[in-house]
């Protein structure tokens, strides 16, 4: 153990014992600039700046974005009220945080208040040293002091949200007037998510708290620290935050470049059709489109043909996943008969669906870890094999056989050897069409499904599977109830089919705990709610969680997608191929197909000659031109 492990070490133990630590030998701590998991970092010390920015951006102009509701809080560490944009506790627009995460890699992240950190052995601690510059906006410094309010206030009084983030933290103490020390609680599981939680919030003046009430909401804006300070609002309607100039941390590495622009303005809308035609009409330049018609015919107007307005799908490269696959209640008979959940699989229509209902939306979904290295790729290799084999008598033979993939269609109507696929096995199943309902042989009882989801769209994407059920003579309803009471029922396992939206992170372990573990299913606290409990599943995910190297990490995934795809207890359908991006084209911005977000308010800048194209190209619209 190094003299600095050592030195927090005695610092942890006088902290638990409420004693003062004392000094340590006068040994320089093994700090670094930046921490990763798994893969190195990509960025040494002495980097400038991330390739995704340019350091010579020019500074000015202004972004305008929209947001969907209202807001009534500047207030984020409880859960009271909607917090207004841009200070959300774990953003970096008006907060600093300790480290921040690079947008160019999947789990790497640079000091931001913090000039270095170390891990402790095991990930018992983890140690940040401020930036002795770091200032608030009333020009006081950034403490120790300030770090220590603020997660002890996080603990005591913050949003179960926070609360349920931080549950592996003890409790943190400065060791002295830079240094800062996070313990995690003994006897529990290693998280090695827990260094990039507790340094990814921002950081709150204790000063100006400490005479405030932080358990209320406010309309007043908090001190914060940031680049950017609130200028402007209107509750509820509209939020502009104005570029601070002389922000201290505009220059180290992972800033530098970024927050170009000397306005930021949210417009809140309430209605989503609204919002589509107020970006037409200029009031605000960019968001996402997430809506399929829209994407496919609502973009051919003058300005598109012009070439002011932009419509581009960027890739990103994080983890996809599946969108809003159909699960099973596996504790529900016939559902926990792989043989019926194959049978239903092969009756659900993905081409028909993607082409007729969603004009082409989406990619053909075939891995629980789409768009990521941790998706199933060929058949298992030497390391998959490893975990599976222990196992082959409890897994499908497929698992080892063969590569998943969408059941066979043409998209153009019923695909007769899929229905006659699936009726074999609803036979083999025990079930059989009896004057045109779909019976158990020995029973006579008549096979129905009950199918919820959060929304319209939800319930509609399960078209075609609807349809061939009827064709096979199995009675099905579909219904989107309110959003507490799917929430109710999801939990409370009233339902056969359902469908959620579960996007992997790049470090999923626990998460897949929370998902697909045998000790959350049917539990309020998890979201395992098809109840899967299956001891191949649980033993995969211990294998992520435990993976030391990327290659076991991805090798252990790999195997796991395997297992949870040809075990059917999804029916995939599909998955985003990218960021769908409608903006008009004002700014620069430095390209990359690297990127895990896409960076429009922090990373780009205002181009004062596009600007002007933009700006004279519709005013020649407007004549007639």
């Amino acid at each position: 153990m190094s003299i600095y492990c050592l030195r927090c070490a005695f610092a942890v133990l006088a902290s638990l014992a409420s004693a003062v630590a004392v000094a340590a030998p006068c040994e320089a701590p093994d700090y670094r600039h930046g921490i990763a998991h798994l893969l190195p970092l990509k960025y040494a010390a002495d980097a400038v700046h991330p390739a995704y920015t340019n350091p010579d951006a020019p500074k000015g102009g202004e972004m305008r974005v929209p947001q969907m509701g209202t807001f009534d809080n500047f207030n984020g560490v409880i859960e009271k009220g909607r917090i207004a944009a841009g200070f959300d506790i774990g953003g970096g627009l008006v907060y600093d945080r300790l480290i921040e995460p690079s947008v160019d890699e999947p789990m790497s992240h640079y000091g931001r208040l913090a000039d270095g950190v170390v891990i402790g052995p095991e990930l018992a601690w983890v140690a940040f040293r401020l930036r002795p510059e770091a200032r608030f906006h009333d020009g006081k410094p950034i403490t120790t002091e300030d770090v220590v309010f603020t997660y002890e206030t996080f603990l005591s009084d913050g949003s179960v949200a926070l609360r349920t983030a931080l549950r592996d933290l003890d409790h943190v103490f400065a060791i002295n007037e830079r240094e800062v020390c996070f313990v995690m609680k003994t006897g529990i599981e290693l998280n090695p998510t827990f260094p990039f939680t507790v340094g990814g919030f921002g950081i709150l003046p204790k000063h100006y708290w400490e005479h405030r009430d932080i358990t209320k909401t406010t309309v007043e804006p908090p001190l914060t620290s940031g680049p950017y300070k609130l200028q402007y609002s209107e509750t509820g309607r509209v939020l502009v935050y104005e570029r601070v100039d002389d922000y201290w941390g505009r220059d180290i590495f992972i800033n530098k470049g970024r927050y170009n622009f000397d306005r930021v303005k949210f417009d809140y809308f309430k209605d989503e059709n609204v919002m589509g035609e107020a970006h037409k009409s200029d009031v605000f330049d960019v968001r996402e489109e997430g809506v399929s018609k829209n994407w496919a015919t609502g973009y051919d107007f003058p300005a598109v043909r012009a070439g002011l307005f932009k419509k581009e799908l960027r890739p990103l490269n994080r983890p996809e996943g599946l969108w809003w696959p159909i699960f099973w209640n596996l504790d529900k008979k016939p559902l926990d008969d792989i043989r019926v959940r194959e049978a239903l699989w092969l009756l659900f229509d993905f081409k028909w669906t993607n082409r007729v209902l969603f004009y082409g939306f989406y990619d053909t979904g075939v891995s629980f870890f789409q768009n990521s290295p941790m998706a199933m790729q060929g058949l298992p290799s030497a390391k998959e094999l490893e975990l599976l084999e222990p196992f082959r008598d409890q897994v499908p033979a497929r698992v080892f056989e063969e590569v998943f993939a969408q059941p066979p269609s043409s998209g153009e109507g019923v695909q007769r050897e899929n229905v006659a696929r699936a009726l074999a096995l609803f036979r083999e199943a025990g079930w059989e069409v009896q004057d045109g309902v779909m019976r158990h042989v020995k029973t006579g009882t008549p096979l129905s499904l009950d199918f919820i989801g959060v929304s319209y769209y939800s319930t509609r994407q399960s078209i075609s599977l609807r349809e061939n059920l009827s064709r096979v003579g199995i009675e099905s309803t579909s219904r989107h109830p309110e959003v507490s009471r799917w929430l109710y029922r999801s939990r409370q396992g009233k339902f056969d089919g359902n469908t959620v939206r579960l996007v992997p992170s790049v470090r999923p372990g626990l998460q897949l705990r929370n998902w697909l573990g045998s000790q959350a299913a049917g539990k309020d606290y998890g979201q395992n709610w098809m109840r899967l409990r299956s001891p191949v599943v649980d033993s995969l995910i211990e294998s992520v969680i435990t993976a030391q190297t990327a290659e076991d990490m991805y090798a252990a995934t790999r195997a796991l997608d395997r297992v949870i795809m040809w075990n059917f207890y999804f029916i995939p359908l599909g998955t985003t191929p990218g960021y769908r991006l409608v903006y008009w084209d004002k700014f620069g911005e430095v390209w990359s197909d690297e990127l895990n977000r896409v960076p429009f308010i922090d990373a780009w800048w205002y181009d004062e000659e596009k600007a002007r194209k933009v700006a004279d190209g519709l005013e020649a619209l407007a004549l007639g031109g």
